[in-house]
C-alpha cells in the first residue's frame, strides 16, 4: 500500500510501518529485503538505484502495473475474510454488551 501511493526506499518503508503501526510492527532489514527481492523477481514492484538528498546512493521501490493488480486482488481476500469475521464475531460481540 505504502509504494501505491510513492515510490520509497528500504528504511523509509521500515519506518512507515513502524508509524503506521503505533510502533508494534518492527520490521528488521534482514526480514524486508528478501520480500522486496521476491516482489521484485514477481515483477511486482521495480527498482531504481537514486542519488538521495545526503548524496548517498539509495535502492527506491515502485509498484508495478501487475503489482497493482497483485495489490488489488490481495485487497480483496483480506476484505472477505474481514467481512467473514465480522460475521462470525458479530453474534459473540452482540452478547457481550449486554
Amino acid at each position: 500500500m505504502i509504494l501505491k501511493r510513492q515510490e520509497s526506499y528500504g528504511y523509509e518503508l521500515i519506518q512507515h510501518l513502524k508509524e503506521k503501526s503505533g510502533g508494534h510492527l518492527d520490521v528488521a532489514e534482514g526480514t524486508l529485503y528478501p520480500v522486496l527481492k521476491k516482489m521484485e523477481a514477481k515483477k511486482w514492484i521495480e527498482a531504481e538505484w537514486k542519488k538521495a538528498d545526503n548524496g548517498r546512493e539509495r535502492k527506491y521501490y515502485k509498484i508495478t502495473g501487475k503489482g497493482m493488480k497483485e495489490l488489488d486482488s490481495q485487497i480483496g481476500q483480506w476484505t472477505f475474510v474481514y467481512d467473514l469475521m465480522q460475521q462470525l464475531w458479530q453474534p459473540h460481540l452482540t452478547l457481550n454488551k449486554q
